[in-house]
């Protein structure tokens, strides 16, 4: 619909057709859907690396660095895309940009599973990234203008759920499938699910879009496209060097970060802006941005060495490893569509920065864990940052979509979607990082000590702790007496990365109670074309 549908034949109060008010959460469900697919995709992946780097007909023999950019070039599509795909959706329609981001996620799945070679994976999963950039934004953008005001936030509290379900169950569904099928079934298994939403979508789901959308901000899209590559390019390459002073690395943020700043000052002198920045003017606003932003740093930044930790430390299958993450997932599903209960009682500074420091005191408990601590206590504390993020997610996301005038609200879905996916790459990359470096220097002596070990193969085995254990496997019986210090030696780099991921959560908790509005603060909002309750819209009608 090329304009916003008419009430006409629904109950006086009604802000939106009757139609569409009683099918909203079967409209939910198509939403949830949509992003559990694009979500796991990525969490899927990570199992399957072991099984594409291995020779053909197995996996492709792909390499390490081809590993991490088939991984990367999703990333960095995805994050380059997001702003751009939102602002789409505001003009020529969210559910038209859902469909057509569906329809090519699906089709690069189909391409992706029967990639020929490493180089096609790369390709095909960069195809992948510029669909899901469309279907990100237009979910959310399309939940707001689909629910009145005061549903808002149990819709949302649904759809983040959602999120943390599917990081969670990716790892236990790629067990799965490559204990079946061959590697590419984590690709294919998308396909049914796009083919199912995108005929619910065309049923369900109904289409909206900025009405007055002004003229095409050519430039400040292209400079918000190169800028945010730019960066999230130079964030990535400086997570696989493992050193942010490389000069490509220093150049590509530098640049980014340039042209994104450039682009502020665009959109400000503009009288046609893509966004208003003056948003940022809003303390909660930029507070709920930060918030979002460090959360997944500390969210992602742990997933990856947990990873190693559960499988080359404690020795569990990649399936047993993705069982382990559940309680995260269970603490997300049973919390988040209830967090708008605390917040109306508390508010939404109060549980957000009781949520992020329960999140600071989770990853602080990972300093518990040992080569043979009980895998319980990993449990407790997975339970405790899923219940964590459960309060933080759902209220700073609600507080960024009201903050923005609805016909803007794809618009708004990209900046909280951009801001999450940039921490998550730099919450892998930096901590990742730490990680290295710190095992590395832990473990150097203990490889020295190897008698005829080249230096050459001493620097490769040091760079973590699957590198380590694979020249220990290849030296045989003496090889094993590298496998403790190895393991030793990851113990103490994850709790030096858990303390930094501890120390990130705090940040959040600073900015979160020092700028998030209080209990007081959160009435409605004020008639800007903001979203309203349906005897508001009524009225206005």
């Amino acid at each position: 619909m090329a304009t916003p549908p008419s009430t006409q034949g629904a109950p006086a109060g009604s802000g939106a057709p009757e139609a569409i008010h009683r099918r909203r959460w079967a409209i939910l469900v198509v939403l949830m859907f949509s992003v559990l697919v694009v979500v796991l995709d990525n969490s899927i992946l990570n199992v399957a690396m072991k099984t594409i780097a291995s020779p053909k007909p197995t996996g492709l023999g792909a390499t390490q660095s081809q590993l991490e950019w088939a991984i990367n070039s999703y990333t960095l599509v995805f994050a380059g895309l997001l702003f751009t795909a939102g602002i789409l959706g505001d003009r020529i329609g969210r559910k038209k940009v859902l469909l057509a981001g569906m329809a090519v996620f699906g089709v690069g799945s189909v391409l992706a599973a029967f990639s020929g070679s490493p180089g096609e994976l790369i390709g095909f999963r960069a195809l992948m990234g510029l669909g899901a950039a469309f279907v990100m934004p237009a979910t959310l953008a399309i939940l707001v203008n689909v629910f009145e005001r005061e549903e808002q936030a149990k819709a949302i509290g649904i759809w983040v759920a959602a999120v943390g379900l599917a990081i969670a169950i990716g790892p236990i569904t790629g067990g799965l499938l490559l204990e079946h099928f061959w590697w590419g079934s984590v690709f294919f298994v998308n396909v049914p699910i796009v083919i199912a939403g995108l005929i619910a979508m065309v049923v369900l789901v109904p289409d909206s879009r900025d009405p007055a959308p002004g003229r095409v901000d050519p430039l400040g899209v292209l400079l918000s496209v190169v800028g945010l590559v730019l960066l999230v390019y130079g964030i990535i390459k400086g997570g696989q060097l493992a050193d942010f002073t490389d000069a490509q690395v220093l150049g590509s943020i530098a640049a980014g970060l340039a042209v994104l700043a450039l682009f502020v000052v665009h959109e400000k002198r503009s009288d046609h802006p893509a966004i208003d920045v003056g948003y940022f003017r809003n303390p909660a606003f930029s507070a709920a941005i930060a918030a979002v932003a460090l959360v997944f740093f500390a969210l992602m930044g742990v997933t990856f060495f947990m990873v190693f930790y559960t499988q080359s430390v404690r020795g569990y299958s990649a399936l047993e490893s993705g069982l382990l993450i559940l309680p995260l997932a269970v603490a997300q599903l049973i919390f988040a569509p209830r967090a708008r209960l605390v917040v109306e009682r508390f508010g939404a500074r109060a549980v957000c920065t009781c949520g992020m420091l329960l999140v600071a005191a989770a990853m602080s408990g990972f300093l518990l864990l040992g080569v043979d601590t009980p895998i319980v206590v990993l449990e407790v504390l997975f339970f405790a940052q899923g219940a964590g993020m459960a309060h933080i997610m759902p209220p700073v996301t609600t507080g960024i979509m009201q903050a923005l005038p609805r016909q803007k609200a794809g618009s708004g879905s990209a900046l909280n979607n951009t801001f999450r996916q940039v921490g998550g790459a730099l919450g892998v990359a930096v901590l990742g990082s730490v990680l290295s470096t710190a095992y590395r220097d832990r473990i150097g002596d203990t490889l020295a000590a190897v008698p005829g070990l080249p230096d050459s193969v001493q620097r490769s085995a040091g760079e973590s702790v699957e590198a380590t254990m694979g020249v220990a496997e290849k030296l045989g019986p003496k090889g094993q007496a590298l496998v403790g210090p190895a393991q030793d030696a990851f113990v103490h780099a994850m709790h030096i990365t858990a303390l930094g991921s501890a120390g990130v959560a705090v940040l959040g908790a600073l900015v979160v109670l020092a700028f998030l509005p209080g209990k007081e603060g959160s009435g409605p909002a004020p008639d800007d074309g903001r979203p309203q309750s349906r005897e508001e819209a009524s009225a206005d009608r």
